[in-house]
């Protein structure tokens, strides 16, 4: 664990130099969506689950924003530092295994979904969105899901040997993550067998903890959202891993 926290300590030194640009994607889009979403069809809609349809979207913006976060950076970054900069094989130079690289990389997509997550939250904060003290509570619980999916998104990149294999990833799993998810609509709205596949996505269990959080609705199911999220963690790590180490072995 002490060379993964190595692994991310060289990240960060990279991040502090190229920060505004990640900015751009993971920040600025999910306000753009928020503002058009809640705006635009909040004026059509008077609300939702008893909530006005801003204050509905706006927590779920921060949600989405842990998997997109994740995703992008174990993806795409992860693969560039794989194939094209080698940065991997530098790494496993020194006495350093490739379960440390792995976790390394992990830790990275989870501390960025933290800061970004913490920053749509601050400004649905500052927009009147949150009504509860236990917001605070999001940004150490988006670690979790941090984890989750930047190891799904390392198992798929250890998986392929072509960048533009990602636009499989993208429109074929990650979209139906985000559009199913009860960010913009309950699932409980939708055909009885669908709301139930529902719970077969990790970015709906992450939403239900974050608008839960947001708004002070605490339930112990909630603990049912985080176990499932865990779960998916610990099988994707031990995925990631084995095809991380065929990778690089090959």
């Amino acid at each position: 664990m002490i060379s993964a926290l190595r692994i991310l300590g060289r990240h960060m030194t990279v991040f502090r130099r190229t920060w505004l640009s990640n900015v751009m994607y993971n920040c600025i889009e999910p306000l753009l969506y928020l503002g058009s979403m809640g705006f635009g069809i909040g004026a059509f809609v008077s609300e939702m689950k008893g909530l006005s349809y801003i204050q509905f979207v706006a927590t779920g913006m921060v949600a989405s924003s842990a998997m997109f976060a994740a995703t992008f950076e174990c993806t795409y970054g992860s693969f560039i530092r794989l194939h094209h900069q080698k940065t991997f094989h530098a790494m496993l130079a020194a006495p350093i295994t490739v379960r440390d690289v792995i976790w390394g990389e992990a830790l990275f997509g989870a501390v960025k979904t933290v800061c970004f997550g913490a920053a749509i939250l601050l400004v649905i904060t500052l927009l009147g969105q949150v009504n509860s003290i236990w917001a605070l509570a999001i940004p150490p619980f988006l670690a979790l899901p941090g984890l989750a999916f930047s190891f799904l998104a390392l198992a798929f990149t250890g998986y392929i040997s072509n960048i533009d294999y990602f636009n499989y990833y993208i429109t074929l799993f990650i979209t139906p993550l985000y559009l199913f998810a009860g960010i913009f609509f309950p699932v409980d709205a939708m055909p009885g067998w669908l709301a139930w596949a529902v719970w077969l996505n990790p970015l709906y269990h992450v939403v239900e903890v974050c608008r839960a959080l947001s708004l002070g609705w605490l339930a112990s199911g909630l603990l049912i959202h985080a176990g499932v999220l865990a779960l998916l963690a610990t099988v994707a790590a031990w995925l990631a891993v084995r095809l991380m180490e065929k990778r690089l072995i090959s």
